[in-house]
C-alpha cells in the first residue's frame, strides 16, 4: 500500500508540480525516498531560506505553487523568511515541514515548535497531519489555499513517523474555483466610469502575474487608452518604453510624477492590494480622487481608502468582462498619457560618470538594459545596487524581473538559479550585493553542478548601502554598523569554477557586455562606487 508521503508526491505531480527545492532532514526521510524516481526533480540546496526563495521564484515564472521541503526546528526557522516573501509578493508557495513523532507533539521535544502559531498572520494556511489517512484531503487543501483568491504561502507539518504509515485514501482531484469575473452591472457601471474620466490612471497588480495577463493587460490599455502605473517592483508586467506607461508606484517617485498623479480624476486599481509603498505612504488615491478598486480577497477592499467602486473579482475577468464594453476616451486622454510617459522618461536618464572608487551601478543597469535578449530573465536581490533597475532600466515582456517585493535579502541568487533551471534557454542574470552574497550567495553552487547556464554579478563597495543612505540623511558622518569588510570576491567567485570578470572602472564596462553575451554559468565582480549613491552633504 502506498504511504502518506507517496499520496504527497503523487498529488502534487497530478497538479502539475514538476519540480521541489530542499534542504535534507531526517524528520522527512519518507517523503524524500517517495520523490526518489518519481516525476518531480529535486533540487538540494545549501540553506532552507536559499531552498525556500528558489521555490518562490519558480512559482513566480510557472504560475504553479513552489514546493519547499525542509526539517522541522530550525529548518522551518530558516526557510521563515520564503514564507514571508511569498505573502508580500502574493505567490503560491507550498512549505512542507518534517514535524515530530506524533507521540512527541506538545512536549516541547526536541527541535519541536507549533507550527500554527508560529505561522500565524504570515501564512494563508497552517496544517498539521496526525493521521496518515489525512494526508491526501491536507495536501489538496494546502494546494487550494495557495492558489485561491491572491495566492500565498501554506505551511503543512508532518510528523516524521506519520509519513511511512500506510495511507488507503486516495489522492483527490484537485479542482481550483474558475476565475471571479465582475457581475455585467458593475462591468457597466466600471465602462461608464472609465468613458466619463478625462484623467484615469490603471494601477496594475500581482493580479496579472499568471498566464496571459501581461497580453491582457496591454490589449486593455491599448483597447482604453488608459495610461498604466505598476505597483511596486512589478515593472515587468507593462512594456516600459509604451507610450501608456507612466512608472510604477515605488520607493521615493519624483515629486513632479507624484504631483501628476494626484492630478487623476480617476484610478482604476486592479488586481492590487493597495499597500503602503504602493500608496506612497497610505497617500494615493487621496481624498477626492475617485477609485475604483477590483482584487481577488474582499479582505483587501474598502477598509482604508474609500472607493467608488470595490468588485471583489480576478484582475484578468474584470478585463474580459470589459470586453463586452464599448470603449470611450475623452478628447484630452492622449495629452495626459503623453505626459505621464514624458514624466516617467525623464527620471531614466543616467549621465555617464568617472568615480573614484568603482562604477555607479546605474550605468550597470543601462548596459543590462541594452544587451538582455528579448526574453531575458534578470533576478535582483535586495539593495541600493538594484534600485537603477526599477527606473532607469526598461523592461518589456516576455522579459522578466524577477525581485522580492517584500524587501527580503539573499533572494537574488537563489531566484536566479531557480530561473536558470526552469528556463536553461533563456539568458539569466543574478545581481546580488556583497551583503547578500554572503547571506545565500552559496546557492551559486547548485546553479554550477546542474551547469545552469546563468551570469552572476556581483556589486562590491563594502557597506550596507541602503541603510547607509539613510543613515547619512538622519545622522551625517556618524557612520555605525553599515561597513563591511568582505572577502576577495573575484577569488570567491573563482572557487565555484566558472569564468570570472572583474570590472573595477568604466574602462572594464565593454568585459561585462562580453560576460553577458557568454555562455554561463559565469559570474562578474563589480567594484561598486559608494560614493555614487551617497546623499549630498
Amino acid at each position: 500500500m502506498a504511504t502518506a508521503a507517496d499520496r504527497i508526491v503523487e498529488f502534487l505531480a497530478a497538479q502539475g508540480i514538476d519540480r521541489a527545492f530542499c534542504v535534507p532532514g531526517e524528520s522527512y526521510i519518507a517523503l524524500l525516498d517517495a520523490l526518489h524516481g518519481s516525476a518531480i526533480d529535486l533540487v538540494t540546496c545549501r540553506s532552507e531560506g536559499g531552498a525556500g526563495f528558489m521555490a518562490v521564484a519558480d512559482a513566480k515564472l510557472t504560475g504553479r505553487p513552489g514546493v519547499v521541503l525542509v526539517s522541522r526546528g530550525p529548518g522551518a526557522c530558516n526557510a521563515a523568511i520564503a514564507v514571508h516573501t511569498a505573502e508580500q509578493d502574493a505567490v503560491p508557495l507550498i512549505l512542507l515541514i518534517g514535524q515530530v513523532e506524533r507521540r512527541d507533539l506538545r512536549r516541547n521535544a526536541f527541535q519541536e515548535i507549533d507550527y500554527a502559531n508560529m505561522f500565524r498572520g504570515v501564512a494563508k494556511w497552517v496544517g498539521e497531519a496526525t493521521d496518515a489517512e489525512q494526508v491526501p484531503e491536507l495536501i489538496a487543501r494546502a494546494h487550494a489555499m495557495a492558489m485561491g483568491g491572491v495566492p500565498g504561502p501554506v505551511v503543512l507539518a508532518l510528523p516524521e513517523d506519520l509519513l511511512a504509515t500506510d495511507c488507503a485514501a486516495p489522492a483527490p482531484l484537485a479542482t481550483l474555483p474558475g476565475a471571479v469575473a465582475p457581475s455585467p452591472a458593475d462591468a457597466a457601471r466600471l465602462a461608464a466610469l472609465l468613458r466619463g474620466a478625462e484623467r484615469p490612471i490603471l494601477l496594475a497588480g500581482h493580479g496579472f502575474e499568471a498566464e496571459g495577463g501581461r497580453e491582457a493587460l496591454l490589449a486593455f490599455a491599448e483597447a482604453w487608452q488608459l495610461p498604466v502605473a505598476v505597483s511596486f517592483r512589478r515593472q515587468d508586467l507593462f512594456p516600459n518604453r509604451h507610450p501608456l506607461y507612466a512608472g510604477d508606484l515605488g520607493l521615493r517617485n519624483p515629486d513632479a510624477q507624484r504631483a501628476a498623479f494626484a492630478e487623476a480624476d480617476l484610478v482604476l486599481a486592479l488586481g492590487t492590494r493597495l499597500t503602503d509603498i504602493t500608496t506612497q505612504g497610505w497617500s494615493w488615491p487621496a481624498p477626492g480622487q475617485r477609485l475604483a478598486h477590483v482584487c481577488a480577497d474582499p479582505r483587501f477592499l474598502g477598509w482604508l481608502f474609500p472607493a467608488e467602486m470595490a468588485i471583489a473579482a480576478d484582475a484578468r475577468a474584470t478585463v474580459a468582462a470589459l470586453a463586452a464594453e464599448a470603449p470611450g476616451a475623452s478628447a484630452g486622454r492622449e495629452a495626459w498619457a503623453a505626459r505621464l510617459h514624458d514624466l516617467h522618461l525623464s527620471d531614466c536618464q543616467v549621465a555617464p560618470r568617472a568615480w573614484p572608487d568603482g562604477v555607479a551601478f546605474a550605468e550597470v543597469a543601462k548596459l543590462i538594459e541594452r544587451v538582455a535578449p528579448a526574453d531575458a530573465i534578470v533576478a535582483l536581490d535586495a539593495g541600493t545596487f538594484g534600485a537603477p533597475f526599477y527606473r532607469k532600466a526598461g523592461w518589456t515582456p516576455p522579459q522578466r524581473l524577477l525581485v522580492p517585493v517584500s524587501g527580503a535579502m539573499g533572494f537574488g541568487v537563489p531566484a536566479a538559479v531557480a530561473a536558470a533551471l526552469r528556463h536553461p534557454e533563456r539568458r539569466v542574470i543574478g545581481l546580488v550585493g556583497d551583503g547578500g552574497a554572503l547571506m545565500t550567495g552559496g546557492e551559486f553552487a547548485v546553479a554550477v553542478a546542474r551547469g545552469a547556464p546563468m551570469t552572476l554579478i556581483l556589486s562590491d563597495n563594502g557597506s550596507y548601502a541602503s541603510i547607509r543612505i539613510h543613515q547619512e540623511r538622519a545622522h551625517p558622518g556618524r557612520v555605525s554598523g553599515t561597513s563591511l569588510v568582505n572577502p576577495d570576491f573575484a577569488a570567491w567567485c573563482a572557487a565555484f569554477r566558472v569564468p570570472v570578470t572583474v570590472v573595477e572602472s568604466q574602462a572594464d564596462l565593454p568585459a561585462l557586455e562580453a560576460a553577458l553575451r557568454a555562455p554561463g554559468p559565469s559570474a562578474v565582480m563589480v567594484r561598486t562606487s559608494l560614493e555614487a549613491v551617497l546623499p549630498r552633504q
